[in-house]
C-alpha cells in the first residue's frame, strides 16, 4: 500500500510517500480501506517530534471500508469512522491507503455524504461533543465562550452549541474571520486576546468556556467564569508552552471547574466512542443543521501543501485529504 511516512521530524519536506505492506487482519482490530481523512494539528506536532509519541505513519482519524474485522465487530464492505486509539501516536495512522486501529475506536455510519465530507467530522466533531456535554455539561440557554473559534474543532464545537440552543461569544485573531463565526451562529466575535476576561460585559457571569488556545489564556478563562462555572482546556493553538507557575489558590476562584480532554482517551474504559453519536452528527450535516462542509480537499499526493497551509495558520476551518 501507499503510505505519507515520517522520513524524520521536521517540516513539510518530512512527509514522503513510501510503499509499506499492507496491515494484517488481527483480533480486536478494523483493518480500514481509507477513503478519506482530516488534517489536525497534533499531526504537525508529531511530524517536528514535538509529540511525546509519533508512528512512522501520522493521521489520528479517517473515514473509509472495512477490508477486515477477525473479532466481527464489523462487516466487511461497512462504512466507518475511526480516530485514536493510538493512531499516528503508538500505531500507524490514517496517511494511508489502509489502516489498523482497534475495534473500540471504530464506528460504523450509514450516510450518503461524500468522502471528503464526512472526513471533516470525527475527530473534531466527537471531541467537541464530548467537551461540550460531558466536561462542560451545556445546557440549553447557558452562555459559553469558544476561545479559537475558527479552528476546525472551534467550528465543530460552535455548530453543536448553537444547535443545542446555548449563546456563544466566539473569539478569533483576526476581525475578517468575524463574519463567517456569525453566519455559523456566534451572538458575538471577540478578538483573540490575553485579558478578554477583562474587556467582556459578561465576565464573571459566564457558564462555560471551551479553551482552544490553550495554556497562554486557561487562567484568563477560568477569570470569566461564574460561581460553578465550568472551562474545559482541549487545544494548544497557543503553543505548547506550559502554564508558567500555576498557583490554584491565588490563581482560581472559588468554586469554579476546571477540565481538561484529550481524545487520545477515546476507546479506553469511561470513554467509549459508542458514547458519541457520530451517526446523528453526519445526519445533522446532511440536513443542514451543522455547516461542516471541509474548506480545501487535497489529493494524497499533496500532503505537504497540506501540512503547509495548517502551519501558516491559514486554513479557516477543516482540511480533508482524499485517498
Amino acid at each position: 500500500m501507499r503510505a505519507i511516512v515520517i522520513q524524520k521530524f521536521g517540516g513539510p519536506e518530512s512527509l514522503v510517500i513510501k510503499e509499506l505492506p499492507d496491515p494484517e487482519p488481527k483480533p480486536g482490530h478494523v483493518v480500514i480501506q481509507v477513503k478519506a481523512f482530516g488534517i489536525n494539528h497534533a499531526e504537525m506536532h508529531m511530524r517536528r517530534g514535538e509529540w511525546a509519541e509519533a508512528a512512522e505513519v501520522s493521521g489520528i482519524e479517517c473515514v473509509g471500508l472495512v477490508n477486515s474485522c477477525p473479532g466481527g465487530e464489523f462487516r466487511v464492505g461497512t462504512k466507518v469512522a475511526a480516530l485514536m486509539g493510538g493512531m499516528g501516536r503508538t500505531i500507524n495512522g490514517s496517511y494511508a491507503e489502509y489502516t489498523r486501529p482497534p475495534a473500540t475506536n471504530v464506528a460504523q455510519i450509514e450516510s450518503n455524504l461524500p468522502w471528503d465530507d464526512l472526513a471533516a467530522l470525527p475527530e473534531s466533531y466527537a471531541t467537541a461533543w464530548t467537551c461540550l456535554f460531558r466536561n462542560l455539561e451545556l445546557v440549553e440557554g447557558q452562555t459559553l465562550v469558544i476561545r479559537g473559534a475558527m479552528s476546525s474543532f472551534g467550528q465543530a464545537a460552535l455548530n453543536i452549541a448553537v444547535n443545542a440552543s446555548a449563546h456563544v461569544i466566539a473569539t478569533a485573531r483576526n476581525q475578517d474571520r468575524f463574519q463567517k463565526l456569525e453566519a455559523l451562529g456566534a451572538r458575538r466575535v471577540e478578538i483573540e486576546r490575553p485579558d478578554l476576561s477583562e474587556r467582556i460585559p459578561e465576565a464573571k457571569r459566564i457558564d462555560a468556556v471551551l479553551d482552544l488556545v490553550g495554556n497562554s489564556t486557561i487562567l484568563d478563562s477560568l477569570a470569566m467564569l461564574r460561581r460553578g462555572g465550568r472551562a474545559c482546556l482541549a487545544g494548544f493553538l497557543g503553543g505548547l508552552a506550559p502554564v508558567p507557575d500555576f498557583n490554584p489558590l491565588l490563581q482560581m476562584s472559588s468554586g469554579v471547574h476546571f477540565s481538561f480532554f484529550g481524545s487520545f482517551v477515546f476507546g479506553k474504559p469511561g470513554f467509549p466512542l459508542s458514547d458519541v453519536p457520530l451517526q446523528t452528527i453526519a445526519e445533522e450535516v446532511a440536513a443542514g443543521r451543522y455547516q461542516a462542509k471541509p474548506v480545501r480537499v487535497f489529493r494524497f499526493e499533496d500532503i505537504r501543501e497540506a501540512h503547509r497551509v495548517m502551519e501558516s495558520g491559514q486554513a479557516g476551518g477543516k482540511m480533508v485529504v482524499l485517498v
